[in-house]
């Protein structure tokens, strides 16, 4: 059976038992702080479980994208050496909230697995929850009942808490879970030893099948247990290890859900794939892991970055890279080259990926090419560290992890160069420091949230902001946060006018004005998970049970005029540069939008004028806004544009501004009319990563502020140009008149004024340059016959004026062509700083060589830095006092 039938038979058999097929959600988490990718099937559904938000299903089944790179047996250096963990993996996943519970959780699973997929039932056995003293849980008896009328007693195992009481995360839902292991080892092994003495022991060949979760209570803050309303269920089957069960199979990556992959990267390394534990067979599923999580993550909108996020993405991605460079000798960007067959395998479960190929492809490929110019550098680097360790020494532990965390290099990889050059690696040392950087990642990141202190009963939170900006109130709840050595106070009303940060529009801010007249600053609203939470520096004395909720309204404005415009503009940018370009995040606030979108060019001066021409032009036909709110089957019909890696409901909100132009899901708010947003200013064009620009724009009354910002500094630039020109010309002997410019002047005329001027200046630069090249010949043939003899080597040493440290350096090659065995150093001060140039001939270099004495002897009289080759090399550094010195030190040298 192969592994798409595999996945159908699940969502059709739950189907059959009357529940709801969604889709997954996507891999990366918005409007929840407590994540940065979907880790677990239940993420999707959280606000079910916390009573947020009524379920639009009370059975639901689903397959899901997960991404785990920590954790309980998910370290990301393991991944690939054993043969059943994944960096991203499918959850196949079947809920109940509060409708069905443990008796038909349990019966069904073992009817899908042993009905439906004809799963041996001598292989399988079962845990319960033993119970914990410590926190007053009973047994899980009732789970035991109802495993009895399927299972023997022998095939049933008890878990401690470790293993059988499942927690989302410090503090929320939880409960006992009772899992299904199979035991996949030959008959000889079995007749050793029992399978039920391998659960829960690491077993490669041992191994949990399916986790059914029951949700019974909430963890509180101060470690509490509280029983929940509801009970639920939340399941998990790992799609990959089921999918190796039923083929039966010594390893995940032997399945159709990797092979496919493998083979693909058999014929571009042309090397073979061996089933073994060496390093290249590693190499191998490295690379079949990790590409899913790379191009799923990307299509999902999570571009690579050097933090957060992104920088998990990064991470995985070079570590693949490092895998096929150093143990299949591939050297040149292989990731990118899978994109279509992964696409391809799985367009009829996450379509998401073959609808941005082009994209996630190309982004791939700049990152691998960005690495490997980063690896060479890294080898470059662990050169000069091996000459400047004697045989059989220790490469220092900061050395180690300077390597790792700079140029991508495994410890492993460090290790093996280093035993090859006769070194060991301080490897305490390295986790040393490896440890020191967790801690300062967790100290910059971690989050103390208190427990919700209740004024009133939980219901779910409505926003009415789209038509009004203040509310009288009913607190639901608040609570203690803090962050950054900041304190900060979290709230959730009823019903507020306050709009949430999400789709890239700021959240608002305003005032709560208390049922005693205190009233205390609103600094932000963000959204967690179905919540709207308002944030504020401080607490009233007493907490009423209503507010006054208040929008800034002038900041609320500002903030809609560029939203609307982000609309105009994205339309814009699809018309003239073509259909390929896609939203790929922005940000609206009260100074500006920014908008990142795919396009593989930097714009040219004549499209930005026209995207520029186009929105302004849509700004002043006062197109209507419509906006309406329908299904997102229909919105689609429409031709709403939806956002990759968002997750919409049943009901979406369509913004059109005319039919023909523009038609976005979207739940910002927006102007009336597009002729309120007033004139439209492009300030900047620029990539921000691989296939990704940036632009930055302004309307209403920040584009009139940014125009006058404009005038002023283009008059500073013509004064500043204007005497730049004028001394050019005293220099040069050059007659100079500054043009005419005056406070009334046009930015036409500004801009005309200052091309004139920096044509001047780039005439009146070459007349200069011409000048330094006939005084560095005159220099030449000035110095060429005052070297002195010093152990048969040429020597000259002297201080230049010069106008720069290139003209030294110059100087001081072609004085080396007038000697054959010579020693130069010259030295200068220019604009108060030290300037050095060392030329060697040759013939000098076995015993003295220019950079290694730049770096070690000279840069450091001058307080500065050096380098170049062995026979050239240069310095610069903020002493000009010890130049006389610096030519002394190379004199004493010889």
């Amino acid at each position: 059976m192969k592994s798409p039938e595999i996945r159908q038979q699940f969502l059709d058999f739950f189907a059959s038992k009357g529940h709801a097929i969604v889709p997954s959600a996507p891999i990366v988490v918005k409007n929840d702080p407590t994540l940065l990718f979907t880790n677990a099937g239940m993420n999707q559904f959280k606000d079910f479980f916390l009573g947020n938000q009524e379920p639009t299903h009370k059975r639901i089944a689903d397959t899901q994208k997960c991404l785990r790179v920590s954790g309980k047996h998910n370290d990301l250096e393991e991944v690939g050496v054993d043969t059943y963990h994944h960096t991203m993996f499918e959850m196949l996943g079947n809920w109940s909230f509060g409708d069905y519970f443990k008796g038909e959780a349990i019966e069904w699973s073992w009817e899908l697995l042993t009905k439906v997929y004809g799963i041996d039932p001598a292989r399988l056995y079962v845990t319960v929850f033993e119970g914990d003293a410590s926190e007053n849980l009973p047994a899980s008896s009732v789970a035991l009942m109802h495993w009895k009328k399927w299972v023997t007693e022998d095939k049933i195992v008890y878990g401690n808490k470790k293993d059988n009481f499942w927690e989302m995360g410090d503090t929320g839902p939880c409960g006992p879970c009772s899992e299904i292991h199979v035991d996949m080892r030959s008959a000889e092994e079995i007749a050793k030893i029992p399978g039920r003495d391998l659960i829960n022991k690491d077993h490669p060949q041992v191994i949990e099948i399916w986790n059914n979760v029951f949700i019974q209570y909430n963890r509180k803050k101060d470690g509490s247990l509280e029983p929940l309303p509801n009970k639920h269920v939340d399941t998990g089957m790992g799609f990959e290890r089921l999918v190796r069960v039923i083929q039966n199979k010594k390893s995940n990556y032997d399945t159709d859900v990797f092979t496919g992959t493998i083979e693909v990267v058999e014929k571009i390394t042309n090397k073979k794939y061996d089933y073994s534990d060496t390093k290249e067979a590693v190499a191998f599923r490295v690379i079949a892991d990790h590409i899913r999580a790379i191009a799923f993550t990307i299509a999902d909108g999570q571009l690579p970055a050097n933090t957060g996020a992104g920088y998990v993405i990064r991470r995985i991605l070079r570590r693949a890279v490092r895998y096929y460079y150093s143990y299949l000798d591939y050297k040149h960007p292989l990731l990118h080259q899978l994109m279509s067959h992964l696409a391809k395998q799985f367009e009829n479960v996450f379509p998401e990926l073959i609808g941005q190929l082009e994209f996630v492809t190309k982004v791939v490929k700049e990152e691998e090419e960005g690495f490997l110019r980063t690896l060479e550098k890294g080898l470059k680097r662990m050169d000069d560290i091996i000459n400047t360790h004697p045989k059989n020494s220790t490469i220092e532990g900061k050395l180690v992890f300077e390597l790792f965390d700079t140029f991508g290099f495994p410890v492993d990889l460090t290790r093996l160069i280093a035993s090859e050059n006769e070194l060991q690696v301080d490897e305490h040392g390295f986790e040393k420091e490896m440890q020191q950087q967790k801690n300062r990642s967790r100290a910059a990141t971690a989050i103390d949230t208190g427990d919700w202190i209740q004024v009133n009963p939980d219901k779910e939170t409505h926003f009415i902001g789209y038509t009004k900006t203040e509310t009288t109130s009913t607190i639901i709840k608040y609570r203690n946060v803090k962050a950054k050595g900041k304190e900060a106070y979290q709230w959730v009303l009823a019903e507020t006018p306050f709009y949430a940060e999400s789709g890239g529009q700021v959240g608002d801010k305003g005032s709560f004005q208390f049922e005693d007249g205190t009233t205390i600053e609103v600094t932000d609203t963000k959204k967690e998970n179905n919540l709207f939470i308002h944030f504020t520096d401080s607490l009233p004395t007493h907490i009423s049970n209503s507010v006054k909720a208040t929008v800034n309204v002038s900041a609320r404005k500002a903030t809609t005029l560029h939203h609307s415009a982000t609309h105009l503009l994205h339309a814009a940018l699809r018309n003239i540069l073509g259909k390929h370009v896609a939203q790929k995040g922005s940000l609206v606030n009260t100074e500006q939008l920014r908008f990142d979108f795919s396009h593989f060019a930097k714009m040219t001066a004549e499209e930005v004028s026209q995207v520029e021409t186009m929105v302004n032009t849509k700004i002043k036909e006062n197109i209507p806004v419509v906006i309406k709110e329908m299904n997102k089957e229909e919105a689609i019909g429409l031709g709403a544009m939806a956002l990759f890696g968002e997750k919409y409901g049943e009901k979406v909100r369509v913004v059109i501004m005319d039919p023909a132009y523009s038609i976005e899901l979207c739940g910002g708010t927006h102007v009336g009319h597009t002729g309120e947003i007033g004139q439209f200013i492009l300030k900047t064009e620029a990539s921000v990563a691989a296939g990704v620009r940036r632009i930055e724009a302004v309307v209403g009354a920040a584009a009139a502020k940014h125009i006058t910002e404009v005038n002023e500094k283009l008059h500073k630039q013509i004064v500043q140009l204007t005497e730049a020109c004028a001394l050019l010309a005293l220099k040069t002997s050059t007659s100079f008149k500054a043009p005419e410019w005056n406070e009334n002047s046009s930015v036409t005329v500004l801009n005309d004024t200052i091309a004139s001027l920096q044509s001047s200046q780039k005439e009146l630069s070459k007349q200069l340059e011409s000048k330094e090249a006939l005084l560095i010949n005159e220099l030449t043939t000035q110095y060429a016959s005052q070297f002195e003899t010093i152990n048969g080597i040429a020597f000259l040493g002297k201080e230049i004026t010069l106008s720069s440290a290139d003209n030294l350096k110059k100087l001081a090659v072609a004085l080396g062509l007038t000697q054959n065995n010579h020693c130069i150093i010259l030295v200068a001060a220019i604009d108060g700083k030290a300037a050095v140039a060392l030329s060697i001939s040759e013939s000098l270099t076995a015993k003295m060589q220019a950079t290694q004495f730049i770096k070690e002897k000279i840069a450091p009289i001058i307080k500065g830095g050096g380098g170049g080759q062995k026979t050239l090399a240069t310095a610069g550094g903020q002493d000009t006092s010890q130049l006389n010195k610096v030519i002394e030190v190379v004199k004493q040298s010889l």
